[in-house]
């Protein structure tokens, strides 16, 4: 140890151990009565010059789960001065993001494949909920039975319009393009605990911009974009930009005065299986609602109706995790974006107000059985995730410490465990690297739709997942990024953030410009 980080060292501990009140011996840092490994680590932290706090989203330096002797050794060599202060070059990152499931596939097809470890017995199956996913779906009656039913009034005719190999949806390019892998929720003020929102009378919860013939859509949502200018620490300007919904031609009278919308774009669906596995009481362990910690992050669990098991429990998926289970999103995207029904969405999306959507033939009831439901379900619960790059790049690895210094892993939580999910033994008992924490977060009112959802408010996200991400422009030609697809790459998404996550995004804007460059490089590799 040098005498600078040796100097640094000690100072750190004092002053640290004597700003902490609640310690009640010397060196106790976290005031847990004991003088332990995760004290040391929060005192280099300090000599490091990093932000105080040691919960192990923060202070497990090497992703590893656990605060080890490693995070402190790196965090030493940041104290010493040494390059690449936060890495150290004999562990190599684990590439299988999604455990034993991973592909290495970095093609087009990445988000499509199978789980890895899926029994060739099992794969049947998976194909033919890929059929189904891809099915475009036509109008009822019709001589193709088993796929008519579309609409009425519909955003898309298959699972795979807005999830594109099975990837991630866009806005539109420009103001005149008609919304194709977006859509636009819609509510008034309320609550509703089944739904999660209460629907606006004459639109309903989800503008509907595609008809049947003899039934008019809903509207023509299109967007308008406004530039944000501002700058990184070390002057260099950047614009973001903001948009602003409208629509046109509503076909049913106008919108509630108070009517609530948001924007949303289709998220990648590789790795779900493996997210629906995750135990319950895990995610609650990381919430901290009432930020008892003092951190500054506040995640908390969003509590949502599940219509199989007919109570509340913990949702995970969805921008606002306001659905809880994969049958349950698959259905109701079925019964939304489609206008398809199931057994748990048994009825049309039609208000009071539209007559000829209520008036219109269907193509059964339900429209899509039990058997089809269970093989789409099948087959997203399985897809697998993609590998990660670039291991070895030192660039990579200082920008994978960079992104845990910063506070980023504070809610993308590198690495979890999954629990049993019966009938899926694939993703069961797998350690995975999805980067979330699939709690809700605020990230202040610049993001904020003013949409809740069950808990959720108008300004809280569910920490989405990151892994894929790189290959998002490989799969879907674009990097469209956050709810609403803003973002036009990683590092606009980074400073669109803000409330829970304002001390983060400024950590990454005021970074050299090397350093934020790598950080970027350490997203595109997962």
């Amino acid at each position: 140890m040098s005498h600078r980080a040796a100097a640094l060292l000690l100072g750190a501990a004092v002053a640290f151990t004597a700003s902490t009140a609640r310690a009640a011996v010397c060196g106790d840092a976290d005031g847990s009565g004991g003088v332990s490994l995760t004290d040391g680590v929060r005192a280099l932290r300090a000599a490091a010059g990093l932000a105080d706090g040691c919960e192990v989203p923060v202070c497990d330096v090497d992703g590893n789960g656990v605060v080890s002797v490693t995070d402190g050794v790196r965090l030493l060599r940041a104290a010493a001065g040494l390059d690449g202060a936060l890495v150290c070059s004999d562990r190599t990152p684990d590439p299988r993001s999604g455990g034993d499931t991973t592909v290495f596939d970095a093609s087009v097809n990445a988000f499509g494949q199978p789980a890895a470890n899926l029994p060739f017995g099992d794969r049947p199956d998976f194909f033919t909920g890929n059929a189904l996913f891809n099915r475009n779906w036509v109008t009822a009656p019709s001589s193709t039975v088993g796929s008519d039913g579309l609409g009425p009034i519909f955003n898309a005719v298959s699972c795979s319009t807005c999830h594109f190999k099975d990837g991630r949806g866009r806005p539109p390019a420009a103001e005149d393009e008609a919304f194709e892998s977006a859509l636009v929720r819609l509510s008034v003020p309320g609550s509703d605990p089944v739904a999660g929102v209460v629907a606006e009378p004459r639109y309903g919860r989800q503008l509907g911009n595609r008809s049947i013939r003899g039934v008019p859509a809903e509207g023509a949502p299109r967007l308008v974009y406004e530039d944000r200018a501002g700058s990184y620490g070390d002057g260099t300007p950047y614009a973001l930009r903001a948009p602003r919904l409208a629509i046109d031609g509503l076909a049913y009278g106008p919108l509630a005065p108070d009517v609530l919308t948001s924007v949303r774009v289709a998220q990648q669906i590789a790795g779900l299986g493996l997210l629906a596995a995750m135990d319950d009481a895990a995610l609650l362990a990381r919430a901290d609602p009432d930020d008892a910690d003092g951190d500054g992050v506040s995640g908390r669990a969003n509590l949502v109706w599940d219509r199989r098991r007919g109570e509340s429990v913990v949702g995970r998926f969805g921008w606002k995790a306001s659905v809880p289970t994969i049958e349950q999103q698959v259905a109701g995207a079925f019964v939304g974006d489609i206008g398809i029904t199931s057994p748990l969405f048994a009825s049309e999306d039609c208000t009071a107000v539209q007559t000829a959507c209520m008036q219109a033939p269907n193509g059964g009831s339900p429209e899509i059985d039990q058997l089809k439901l269970d093989l789409v379900t099948f087959y997203v619960t399985l897809l697998a995730v993609p590998a990660r790059r670039d291991l070895a790049d030192p660039v990579v690895r200082r920008g994978e410490a960079l992104f845990a210094a910063t506070g980023c892993a504070a809610c993308h939580v590198p690495t979890l465990v999954t629990a049993e999910l019966a009938g899926f033994p694939a993703v069961s008992g797998q350690t995975i690297h999805p980067y979330t924490d699939l709690l809700l977060h605020d990230l202040g009112p610049d993001l904020a739709d003013g949409h809740p959802d069950y808990l959720a408010s108008g300004s809280e996200w569910r920490t989405p997942p990151l892994w894929g991400l790189g290959l998002v422009p490989i799969v879907n030609d674009h990097l469209f990024l956050l709810h609403d697809g803003r973002a036009r790459g990683f590092a606009e998404a980074i400073l669109w953030h803000g409330g829970e996550a304002t001390t983060a995004r400024e950590a990454f804007r005021t970074l050299p410009a090397g350093d934020r460059d790598a950080l970027v490089r350490f997203l595109e590799s997962l």
